[in-house]
């Protein structure tokens, strides 16, 4: 397994519990799949360095996860299709 960290940006529209439901999902994506989930830290709401669709805050999430190879491109699918998530970006660290 290798360590991975995702990081994403949700609207700022959302209510907390939606947030929270959205959080859990990946959450899930990762253990369902055979990953452990280290650690996930909330960044707060955050004024975005550019809009994005005319939204100009979002509220950041870093994920740190181990998993095997194919299991971030289940992640990223969900991303992808998930309404509430303004951006992503899942790397691979050398730790």
């Amino acid at each position: 397994m290798r360590n991975y960290e995702a990081m994403y940006i949700l609207r700022p529209t959302l209510e907390q519990e939606a947030v929270k439901e959205l959080v859990e999902k990946f959450q899930n994506v990762v253990t369902k799949n055979g990953g452990e989930v280290d650690e996930v830290k909330e960044m707060g709401k955050r004024r975005l360095a550019y809009e994005i669709k005319y939204i100009n805050e979002g509220f950041y999430f870093l994920m740190k996860f181990r998993s095997p190879q194919d299991v971030v491109a289940e992640l990223e699918r969900n991303l992808k299709i998930a309404d509430g998530v303004l951006r992503f970006l899942v790397i691979k660290n050398e730790e």
